[in-house]
């Protein structure tokens, strides 16, 4: 039986170091011939709360106390009740600071993370990596065998897990959720073009259950959501995509394990410090905001879904610089922002843009909250 009314505890926990900058006055490149990242200002030791696994209490803390503008408190709510939205959460430094629910939803309701549930994929991948499981630069014929894709075998030869994590395994996205190797056609080498695709994505739990021989959830289950004390559960509602459910606080606590640097309450949860930098930062030459399967802001361009287009200034404007997110359709959201030791999760219906991904909410969502923690 859980237990309740119990107070969790608080620990110190050291923000991740800035990486190291070239020397030369030409750029360094990591090795998938990206610029590398400018080189971050490190952050003072912070200290995060960490909501105990096994109960529901979850501290929290008033906006007068954190000195936030309450006058933008209501635009706030206003701009959420009027874009469907059901449920909407910010932690700072892991307290809550705001958790309203609308309609007869309530916070043990469950609701869809859509693509925003890439970002738990990500990090399960880096978990196996970890665990010495396999490795991202393996071909994903090793696990898949022969034949996943209808393209030329030297062809296929080329993708590797991390093709799938950036987006860039040259497959044909028009099947975009199809994942049977006659919709899997070779339209360009692996790591020559960037393509928002749900077929190859969703295809690596299928690697990782053949890497282990054993099913995607049971690993996931075991070393993430277990290990944070997440609910939900992944459920195909198409025969071919995996989507994750849970309530809005399982989101939040998924936001917290990453602002902190992959530990929770002291344990790591994932301690390869180089997966966690290279997941949310850029990842491959074309979508400069896009990591692994995480998007990234305060970037000079970005692409978006359905479209082989770049566009030219930063995802989200009004967002911190160094917000990283998991998007998903219909506008369900996952923000962190380590520089302000912010989580902030939105789940709802879809607020009228109809996309996959980013949409014009992020940045109508972004002013009001800059508003009211000014």
């Amino acid at each position: 039986m859980l237990k309740t009314g119990i107070i969790s505890k608080r620990i110190p926990v050291s923000i991740l170091a800035c990486f190291l900058c070239c020397l030369s006055l030409s750029c360094s490149k990591n090795s998938d011939g990206v610029p590398a990242e400018d080189p971050v200002p490190p952050l003072p030791e912070a200290e995060l709360y960490f909501p105990l696994a096994g109960s529901p209490s979850w501290d929290s803390v008033g906006l007068d106390e954190l000195e936030w503008n309450t006058d933008a408190r209501e635009p706030l709510y206003d701009l959420l009740a009027e874009n469907k939205t059901k449920a909407f959460i910010i932690l700072k430094d892991g307290k809550i600071a705001m958790e309203e629910y609308f309609g007869t939803y309530t916070k043990d309701s469950i609701w869809y993370w859509a693509s925003a549930g890439k970002t738990l994929t990500a990090f399960t991948v880096g978990i196996a990596q970890e665990k010495g499981i396999l490795k991202l630069e393996d071909k994903t014929s090793r696990y898949l065998g022969e034949g996943w894709t209808v393209g030329p075998r030297e062809k296929e030869d080329l993708i590797t897990i991390r093709n799938q994590l950036t987006m860039t395994t040259g497959l044909d996205d028009t099947s975009f959720d199809c994942i049977s190797p006659d919709c899997l056609v070779y339209k360009a080498d692996a790591g020559s073009r960037w393509a928002y695709h749900n077929g190859p994505y969703s295809l690596l739990q299928q690697v990782i259950s053949e890497a282990i021989n054993t099913p995607f959830t049971a690993f996931f289950n075991t070393y993430l959501r277990n290990k944070i004390g997440m609910s939900g559960t992944w459920i195909s509602t198409n025969g071919s995509n995996s989507v994750y459910f849970s309530d809005a606080r399982s989101m939040a606590r998924f936001g917290l394990l990453n602002l902190s640097g992959g530990k929770w309450d002291g344990e790591p949860i994932l301690a390869d410090t180089d997966f966690l930098s290279a997941m949310t930062n850029t990842s491959q030459e074309y979508n400069k905001s896009y990591g692994y399967l995480w998007w990234l802001n305060g970037k000079e361009s970005y692409m978006a879904p359905s479209v082989q287009l770049t566009f030219q200034g930063e995802l989200i404007p009004a967002a911190p610089a160094d917000t990283f997110c998991g998007l998903g359709k219909n506008d369900q959201k996952l923000y962190v922002v380590p520089s302000l030791s912010l989580v902030v999760v939105r789940m709802g219906e879809d607020t009228g843009d109809n996309e996959l991904g980013p949409s014009g909410f992020d940045n109508q969502l972004w002013e009001r909250i800059i508003a009211l923690i000014k």
